[in-house]
């Protein structure tokens, strides 16, 4: 059984799943996901802090008890009460009869609705309240909206770890090692950017209240509930949540696009050649009837620019953008440079929708509406050429 002490008396104890293949039933694992639990032992009380997904309960009781089979478990905190976090409380109830809940006020009423668990049969803690484990001080920092109302986290002071929820987390499981210094843990970047934008994204304002509230804390581990336990890159995950909570992006450009019969992609390839021959170097044209919403969504949470290009279709945009267009209203996406063309073969509607969907959005829209009647000609090549030359000119600007 594969257990392991991140720092002294303090273990994890969570779980790899590597056939999941949607999480949320949404965006795909490519690489698996973890679901992280830890637990801390005090000199007088131990605590599990987090909880796994309901098929891996029985994994992550047996790791507790390896640790200790005659340990008793005094506390269970619960930071964040999606499923995938405390779908086996009823499991460690079981297992650890004498076991308390911990959690706030929110956490108590949605431990009644998922498993009828009444609040008489919780500690309820708010924000700054502490308890003692015997030379081990649990602190409860309560961060709403990260990403649902209820999140929190615990600061173990003594050792100067973060539990931190949900929040720095990111998708892939754990490939041998725990701490991000055991193991090659380079492809969770990209992988927390797109756990960053696909879960997260809408909620910026109060991540950024969160790393305010957090900025005086040291911080040595930070322990998630995905993905590897910071320790050598805090400095660095840090970085990146507050990079991607203010919209911060890289200088490159987004191109998504749909076409039926490739008159919408020729479009794009023309005006993808002329931003290169303008010297923008980093390009990513997604054709949404093969990329996924997720990768797409990571790619517009990491570069600057955005251009997307769809057919008329129905009387309406391509179905897949106006999918992914929807996306970006609900998270908010702003500070995008923006261009948009469109193509129809008889009634064109596609640009003056997109500029419909997206007016609320803080962009600075490039260029005039480029609507390209059936196939591509070469006054329709010109066009392209000419936004693309204005729209390298706008993404260069500070």
């Amino acid at each position: 059984m594969i257990t392991a002490e991140i720092t002294k008396d303090v273990f994890y104890v969570g779980t790899n799943d590597r056939t999941t293949t949607r999480f949320e039933g949404i965006w795909p694992l490519p690489y698996g996901v973890s679901y992280n639990s830890y637990v801390v032992k005090g000199e007088s009380k131990t605590a599990i802090i987090d909880g796994v997904e309901l098929s891996h309960a029985f994994e992550q009781i047996a790791k507790i008890k390896h640790i200790d089979d005659a340990m008793k478990v005094d506390y269970l905190v619960i930071n964040h009460m999606e499923p995938d976090h405390t779908g086996g409380i009823v499991a460690l109830l079981h297992a650890f009869p004498n076991l308390k809940i911990v959690g706030n006020a929110k956490t108590a009423d949605m431990l009644k609705g998922y498993y009828g668990i009444d609040k008489e049969d919780i500690i309820t803690i708010a924000d700054g309240d502490t308890i003692d484990l015997g030379g081990m001080t649990l602190k409860f920092f309560l961060t709403p909206m990260l990403h649902w109302p209820e999140t929190m986290m615990t600061y173990v002071e003594e050792k100067k770890v973060l539990f931190s929820g949900d929040a720095f987390g990111c998708f892939g499981a754990l490939n041998g090692g725990v701490v991000d210094n055991e193991f090659d843990v380079s492809y969770h970047f990209p992988e927390m950017t797109r756990y960053y934008s696909n879960i997260v994204g809408k909620y910026g304002a109060p991540v950024q209240k969160a790393l305010s509230r957090l900025g005086s804390l040291p911080i040595e581990y930070i322990c998630s509930t995905h993905g590897p336990v910071w320790h050598e890159k805090v400095a660095e995950v840090i970085s990146i949540y507050d990079r991607l909570s203010r919209e911060e992006c890289e200088n490159g450009v987004v191109i998504v696009y749909g076409s039926m019969y490739g008159n919408t992609a020729q479009m794009v390839e023309t005006l993808a050649r002329q931003l290169t021959l303008e010297g923008v170097r980093k390009i990513c044209i997604h054709d949404v009837s093969y990329s996924d919403e997720s990768y797409i969504l990571r790619d517009v949470y990491t570069y600057k620019g955005l251009i997307v290009a769809s057919p008329t279709y129905n009387g309406n945009l391509f179905p897949k953008i106006d999918s992914f267009l929807k996306s970006l209203v609900l998270r908010g996406v702003s500070k995008k440079v923006f261009a948009r063309l469109g193509s129809y073969t008889w009634a064109g509607v596609s640009s003056k929708t997109i500029d419909t969907m997206v007016e609320k959005l803080k962009f600075e829209t490039i260029g005039q509406q480029i609507e390209m009647k059936q196939g591509i000609s070469s006054c329709t090549i010109e066009q392209c050429r000419n936004l693309a030359k204005e729209f390298a000119e706008a993404l260069n600007r500070e």
